[in-house]
């Protein structure tokens, strides 16, 4: 089962990833960063840390590179002088929408032939409560 579990992320990151790269010059890290970020506005670095399970100093270099391309900016936090708040530009915003449709659209390719309604919901579920519990368990979480 692990090693169909990891294979299958791993051919699926990959796959959305080409097709992100090739539609919108992004891989899908910075994507995952982008939605983040527009379901969540005003977050900081180590909110992104703990939701995607790295490291601080990677998140804050991925940060980097989206505010350099424009996609985002840097505000100061009015509760911590020593570190800012993250939010969407309108191009950000904009390529997170355009992003979004198109990692849908690959994964119903992707997804929908293999798998029936049901057992898509069902996988779902299951790896929705074995992300609960790691998390709750904080099993797996980065030290640095």
């Amino acid at each position: 089962m692990f090693a169909d579990l990891v294979r299958c992320e791993t051919r699926l990151y990959n796959a959305l990833n080409d097709r992100l790269r090739e539609r919108h010059g992004i891989v899908t890290s910075q994507y995952e960063f982008l939605r983040y970020l527009r379901e969540h506005p005003g977050a900081r670095v180590a909110e992104l840390a703990a939701e995607f399970v790295i490291g601080i100093g990677a998140t804050s270099k991925g940060m980097d590179r989206l505010e350099q391309r424009g996609w985002i900016a840097r505000q100061p936090n009015p509760a911590d002088r020593r570190s800012s708040l993250l939010v969407l530009t309108d191009e950000g915003a904009q390529l997170a929408e355009a992003a979004e449709r198109t990692v849908t659209d690959r994964l119903s390719e992707l997804l929908g032939g293999p798998l029936t309604g049901a057992q898509l919901s069902a996988a779902a579920r299951a790896l929705s409560l074995l992300r609960a519990a790691l998390e709750r368990d904080r099993i797996g979480t980065p030290t640095g």
